[in-house]
């Protein structure tokens, strides 16, 4: 295995809930109306940090779609999923994008039902600032 380099992202980010590794920025979110078998997710156009897994078939409520789980590369949590294919043709938009689950995986600082940890880097380095729910 070769050596692991992890991207520091600048700005309002999205990390890992466990080991505080950055996943997305909030710019890139697609949309914020997805939902998991584990409440609410959102759909990036892209993540860092992450290694793919096995490409699968999965019934998702918008149909059959190929995607591949998503894996923090800090500590090997799943954070979300890919869209490889779908299948319907009203869902190919979600094709090569990227789904974070906001429950048991990332936390926003500040919100209840969520645990997408959103953290701000003009804060100290130590600490978080909290942020609206996004």
């Amino acid at each position: 295995m070769g050596r692991l380099f992890v991207v520091n992202l600048e700005g309002q980010i999205y990390s890992c809930k466990y080991c505080r590794t950055h996943l997305a920025l909030y710019h890139d979110i697609i949309s914020k109306s997805f939902h998991c078998r584990h409440g609410k997710a959102y759909l990036f156009n892209k993540v860092v940090n992450v290694w793919l897994g096995k490409i699968e078939e999965r019934l998702m409520m918008t149909g059959m779609h190929t995607v591949a789980d998503l894996f923090c590369v800090g500590c090997g949590s799943i954070v979300g999923w890919k869209y490889e294919t779908a299948h319907e043709k009203s869902q190919k938009y979600k094709e090569g994008k990227f789904v974070l689950e906001s429950l048991n995986r990332v936390k926003v600082v500040g919100a209840d039902e969520s645990r997408l940890l959103w953290v701000s880097h003009e804060a100290d380095a130590g600490g978080s600032e909290e942020g609206e729910d996004v």
